[in-house]
């Protein structure tokens, strides 16, 4: 059975991801988007969507984060590979974020992608001010010189707001996707009204020595694209044809003419004009979809006639956790076919 699952969920083997990483903000976050999908999707009378874990009481997903879900085939949460210590070296003025993007599976195209960082209230003498956080993309990093940085996104905050703030990283996700090797991270950098740096962490702006449940991350939303999905469709294309098929075939023109015939029949009687019965046997007619090719169409048998999806949630080998939607799983009515 585990095989079985393995080889729907496109996995080589059992993932072992840290386990200490269950608790922090990014699996929160997938739980509470699986959690979404859960409650938009199953309908009345129906269990097969029960969520084994609970999440804290003030959701982490935004409205706009629904609208993304809705579009996507997949959604994957990265974590940062910035050390804690490594980040307290940038603290003074600035902080550095690295996401690992290697493990997107090849045919997946971003179509929305962000960047979290959560900021706490802060009841020093800086309630009443206001701060711009900017989020850069690291371009270069050459020797003995300053990087080389291109701004992607940046918000206005004030010291008392508190929560997650939200960066929008869809085109530099997708460059990276690209061109892995000009991957080389982010960093965030906090002014003040007069444009003068800060010290993120003077506003609350979490980091990698903060709360567990507060840890920075980058969640990414995925759809298959064309030549994924024309790949399959050309692996699968010939699938059970047989070009040796020798039987003959009755044409439409066939049972055209036969059901001319039994009209025929009609109009030669007696009665009136009106409604009659007609039963065509295509047995009969010889014109049975199963008798015309045995080896290639089954019998006629009960069959599903609506389907409908599941949401699988996991983490890989690298702690990142993956959120998928695999369509057409659970049966929902059948009929005769």
């Amino acid at each position: 059975m585990q095989r079985e699952i393995l080889s729907i969920l496109g996995l080589p083997h059992r993932p072992r991801p840290h386990v200490h990483t269950k608790h922090n903000a990014a699996p929160m976050f997938m739980l509470d988007l699986y959690n979404t999908i859960s409650t938009d999707a199953e309908p009345p009378g129906y269990s097969y969507y029960k969520p084994v874990f609970t999440t804290p009481a003030t959701p982490m997903v935004t409205p706009q984060d629904s609208r993304f879900l809705d579009d996507a085939d997949m959604v994957m949460s990265f974590v940062n590979l910035v050390e804690q210590d490594q980040d307290l070296l940038y603290q003074q003025h600035r902080r550095e974020f690295r996401f690992d993007l290697s493990r997107i599976p090849e045919g997946e195209a971003v179509t929305a992608a962000e960047f979290r960082i959560y900021k706490d209230y802060v009841r020093e003498r800086y309630e009443n001010e206001t701060f711009r956080v900017s989020v850069y993309q690291v371009l270069q990093e050459p020797p003995n010189r300053e990087v080389e940085l291109s701004l992607l996104d940046q918000r206005e905050v004030w010291a008392a707001e508190e929560g997650w703030l939200v960066f929008d990283l869809t085109a530099t996700s997708n460059h990276w996707l690209v061109n892995p090797e000009q991957n080389l991270g982010l960093q965030l950098v906090l002014e003040d009204s007069h444009g003068q740096r800060m010290n993120p962490r003077l506003v609350g702006l979490m980091g990698g020595s903060g709360p567990q449940d507060k840890q920075p991350f980058m969640v990414a939303f995925f759809k298959a694209t064309e030549v994924r999905f024309r790949s399959v469709r050309s692996a699968h294309g010939h699938k059970g044809r047989n070009p040796n098929r020798s039987k003959p075939q009755k044409t439409p023109q066939d049972v055209l003419k036969a059901a001319e015939a039994a009209t025929a029949n009609l109009s030669n009687s007696k009665q009136g004009c009106k409604k009659h019965e007609l039963y065509v046997s295509f047995r009969d007619l010889g014109w049975q979809v199963h008798f015309i090719n045995p080896d290639t169409v089954p019998k006629p048998c009960c069959a599903p006639t609506q389907l409908h999806g599941i949401s699988v949630l996991y983490f890989d080998d690298s702690s990142n956790v993956i959120l998928k939607k695999y369509r057409n799983m659970v049966v929902r009515a059948c009929g005769c076919h």
